[in-house]
């Protein structure tokens, strides 16, 4: 049975990026939970974060595994906890594969890119236009 560890965060797009597998596959799914700030934690005790961590993984899952299994393929859902390459080279030992799929959601650019104006910008341009003119 061919073996692939896959690393996601959102189910709608890891189901458009996942390959079609050609015969039965074990799947080892890996779910990264969205970090949380700093701050947080100020705030928030561990186990509740590490309480809202597993029930992401479970919604998440939810999404994922059901699709898969109707499909006849196995599936080991996995919630990361610490640095990925860590637990990369832990997954590929213990299930003797090599192939790893980063199907987790890109992130979106902090800032606006060169060359486009920000909503906000625009907005105090004109009124330092407005003020000017008065």
């Amino acid at each position: 049975m061919h073996k692939v560890i896959v690393y996601l965060d959102d189910p709608a797009y890891a189901r458009q990026q996942m390959p079609a597998a050609a015969g039965p596959t074990h799947w080892v799914l890996v779910a990264c939970a969205p970090r949380m700030t700093h701050r947080i934690s100020k705030w928030v005790s561990h186990s509740a974060r590490e309480n809202w961590r597993a029930k992401w993984a479970d919604k998440l899952f939810g999404a994922v595994i059901p699709p898969l299994q109707e499909r006849g393929d196995a599936v080991t859902p996995v919630l990361a906890k610490g640095p990925l390459p860590e637990l990369t080279r832990l997954l590929m030992a213990e299930h003797g594969t090599e192939q790893v799929l980063d199907v987790r959601r890109p992130k979106a650019p902090d800032g606006p890119q060169p060359g486009n104006w920000a909503p906000g910008a625009l907005m105090g341009l004109g009124a330092l236009l407005i003020l000017g003119l008065d």
